[in-house]
């Protein structure tokens, strides 16, 4: 993912916990705050998501996507998460990845993401607007795995 934002946080939880609130959509509501809907349209024959369908609500913007998934993950529950766009209203594309590896205080969270609207955007607002979206993930996350 060239050209892409990139950030991470320790998460007080378990690997396998963290990936479980990662690969539980529905609840993406409850702890992403941006997101008002997930919901998955496919699977694999292991119950991991392919494509899951977002409603965002992001204050003037608004937008219905689709995104595909591809989870290169072990039982342990570390690896790498990444997905790309299948479809938007708003979005050209939507690369990301989440990387969870164990660590002695936790586990280690790496987000990365590319974003490109289909509007122009100077390259120093889409930055920004993808770091948002990467802190206000992390932030949501640690929090959910951290409670439950």
């Amino acid at each position: 993912m060239s050209d892409s934002t990139r950030a991470s946080v320790v998460i007080e939880a378990p690997s396998a916990a963290v990936l479980d609130v990662i690969a539980d959509f529905e609840e993406y509501p409850v702890w992403a705050e941006q997101v008002k809907r997930a919901t998955v349209l496919e699977e694999d024959e292991g119950g991991w998501p392919l494509q899951v369908e977002f409603v965002l609500d992001a204050g003037v913007i608004k937008d219905t996507y689709v995104l595909n998934y591809d989870w290169q993950v072990d039982e342990s529950g570390e690896g790498t998460v990444r997905w790309s766009l299948e479809r938007s209203n708003l979005l050209k594309s939507m690369d990301g990845s989440y990387t969870v590896r164990s660590s002695p205080a936790g586990t280690d969270v790496v987000y990365e993401l590319s974003v490109a609207v289909t509007i122009p955007v100077v390259t120093m607002l889409r930055r920004k607007a993808e770091r948002m979206i990467i802190d206000t993930a992390l932030r949501g996350l640690k929090q959910r795995a951290e409670s439950l």
